[in-house]
């Protein structure tokens, strides 16, 4: 690999991604424990498996760098993390709090797809083409897992919008499931 400063960001972006994986292999248990919906407790269990190989993969990437995965803590996974606990600990309806769930765990796979597509094109660039290969599949189910989410919330933000409601889904709540 070429010794650059590139080779230095490289490392220190896989150490803030491995920081993050493993951030989320505590935090998505607690997410899926709280979720009312059958189908997103599903989806986050499913994703606590991917975000296991996750991190397999980068610890991989890790030993064939002859690095270290520790030693930095990824503080904006850690704040988002603890914004979805904050909005937990509120207690709001079911319906209100799978909706929330879901923003807050899309917020988490668009923060993961940004990092994982620039450590990829680092890959690339210093010519890691076995990591660059780990480093593209995720970030594939990273954007497939959002996929499922937005698919997801189509159904709970308009239950949500329906909560404690008598009559049908007002007509802005179908405009906007529709234009999704």
């Amino acid at each position: 690999m070429k010794s650059n400063r590139l080779k230095h960001l490289y490392v220190e972006e896989l150490k803030d991604l491995y920081s993050a994986e493993n951030q989320l292999v505590k935090a998505i248990p607690k997410m899926a424990e709280a979720s009312t919906s059958p189908g997103l407790r599903a989806g986050f269990e499913e994703h606590l498996g991917q975000t296991r190989e996750h991190v397999a993969r980068l610890e991989k990437i890790f030993k064939a760098l002859g690095e270290s995965p520790t030693g930095k803590k990824c503080k904006g996974m850690e704040g988002l993390i603890k914004e979805g606990g904050e909005m937990i600990e509120e207690h709001p309806g079911p319906e209100e709090l799978d909706a929330g769930l879901i923003s807050a765990a899309q917020r988490v796979e668009h923060y993961e797809m940004a990092g994982y597509g620039c450590v990829a094109t680092y890959a690339k660039l210093l010519g890691e083409t076995e990591a660059e290969s780990l480093l593209r599949e995720t970030l594939e189910e990273e954007r497939d897992t959002d996929k499922k989410l937005t698919k997801l919330s189509g159904q709970i933000n308009v239950e949500a919008a329906q909560a404690g409601e008598t009559n049908t889904t007002p007509s802005h709540a179908k405009k906007a499931v529709a234009g999704r």
